[in-house]
């Protein structure tokens, strides 16, 4: 049994404490990042909401402005969308501007403006409003994207319940493949992995105004999936090391487990986080956030397979 030995042979649980050290350490991290989210008037969220949750709609242009960006502000923005007093259509009196929100970005070279739900005539005439302030535009650079607030709140429960569904869906399953203890440690390795996620992002909105959308939804989805698939591979070579090595303790087996998968798992999450990378460097910026989210999530969930499930279940097992 011992012919073949792992090209890496670490001891987890001779150094669990210090792990355990770290991952408590980003949690609170993350948490702290997601209460001062909550906290903050402008977000009032744990994480700041997108487009696509808030509904609205969203103009962000270009502005061919070469070194004089930087002249324009965003409160001298602000000020000029409060003063405009758009035009009502037939089939609903004409929105407040006053809560909007608008960003400068890349030195003041992109302005991107979170508005109500407005009709195109109404966008026209806050285009035409602050072109005096905005200058010449990039030509194409002009994206207006609007959602209605039914159609976002909906789509925040539907993110939601599937987030919640797919939990409940893997603890059924390690449940019936493994026991309560396994399906407790599964379901702490993702709740791990999602926490640690979000707290990125609630970091993120923080402090450079970065939103989640749908696809940050599909991200945590993904990052559920892949947390638990590489919990269940440790789980697996764990039940066969207690078979084969019965003479060790149950964190002697866990490490020589972990010792037997690092290999493959460090091979499969790099391969993994190659495509990702390729998306956040030359991906574009819709997809750039997504590919962010994915590879941290990757990291973070090959970091708990072996550094928390490991060395938390003989503890868990003794008791």
């Amino acid at each position: 049994m011992y012919l073949l030995k792992p090209l890496l042979s670490v001891r987890v649980n001779r150094h669990r404490r210090q792990l355990w050290l770290i991952s408590g350490l980003a949690v609170v991290v993350s948490l702290i990042g997601l209460i001062l989210s909550w906290q903050n008037p402008e977000i009032a969220a744990p994480l700041r909401p997108g487009l696509d949750f808030t509904g609205g709609t969203q103009i962000q242009l270009d502005r061919n402005c070469g070194n004089a960006c930087g002249d324009l502000t965003v409160s001298a923005l602000e000020d000029r969308v409060q003063t405009i007093r758009l035009a009502s259509d037939d089939a609903s009196p004409a929105p407040n501007l006053m809560g909007s929100s608008i960003q400068l970005l890349d030195e003041g070279r992109s302005v991107v403006m979170r508005l109500p739900s407005l009709s195109p005539e109404q966008v026209d005439q806050v285009i035409g409003t602050l072109e005096p302030l905005l200058g010449e535009q990039l030509t194409g650079s002009l994206s207006i994207d609007t959602i209605g607030p039914t159609l976002g709140s909906q789509l925040l429960r539907a993110s939601l319940l599937s987030l919640l569904m797919s939990i409940v869906g893997i603890a059924v399953y390690i449940s019936f493949r493994y026991d309560r203890i396994n399906a407790m440690l599964a379901l702490i390795c993702l709740a791990h992995d999602v926490l640690l996620t979000c707290g990125l992002f609630a970091w993120l909105g923080l402090l450079i105004g970065l939103e989640v959308n749908s696809l940050f939804a599909v991200a945590l989805l993904t990052i559920a999936g892949y947390s638990v698939n590489d919990t269940v591979v440790i789980f697996d070579r764990i039940r066969e090391k207690r078979l084969q090595l019965k003479d060790l303790s149950l964190a002697d087996q866990a490490d020589e487990a972990v010792s037997a998968t690092l290999t493959r798992s460090i091979y499969i999450s790099f391969t993994a986080l190659l495509p990702l990378l390729a998306l956040i460097f030359f991906g574009g910026s819709t997809l750039v956030w997504f590919a962010v989210a994915m590879s941290f999530g990757i990291v973070v969930g090959s970091w708990s397979s072996i550094a928390i499930a490991p060395t938390l279940l003989p503890v868990l097992s003794r008791r």
